[in-house]
């Protein structure tokens, strides 16, 4: 799949049931449809968390395309107190995460430190990405 930030093919990463698709270029990660669902699970925030996105038709972002559709995917705010503006197909294909995005998105839900895959996206990939 090719990063539909910078066009170079990203690589994937496998863990309990989450694929993480990365960009070893510019350090953006795409998640599958669900796949955010799977690493806030068992969180408290989780379903306010979810329930806070909404499409930002003001941002000024340039529109990007979704990896697997090609449609351009919308601007969505997440967050109830911080926020945080990522990408989503229009298809429900899946988010796309720009470097650090998803680290803070995580942290608002309350998964910092506490999960097994958090702690392995941290080890693998570092401040550089998540950060």
């Amino acid at each position: 799949m090719k990063c539909p930030n910078c066009r170079k093919e990203m690589v994937i990463l496998e863990l309990d049931k989450v694929e993480i698709d990365h960009c070893l270029l510019c350090g953006g990660i795409w998640l599958d449809e669900g796949e955010l669902e799977l690493l806030l699970e068992g969180t408290l925030e989780r379903d306010k968390l979810l329930a806070s996105f909404k499409i930002n038709k003001k941002a000024d972002e340039k529109k990007r395309k979704c990896p697997v559709c090609g449609k351009k995917m919308y601007k969505v705010l997440c967050g109830m107190e911080k926020k945080v503006l990522i990408d989503s197909c229009p298809k429900n294909h899946g988010l796309w995460f720009d470097r650090g995005e998803l680290d803070q998105l995580l942290e608002m839900g309350g998964i910092e430190n506490k999960s097994k895959i958090y702690s392995f996206l941290k080890d693998l990939f570092g401040k550089k990405v998540l950060k």
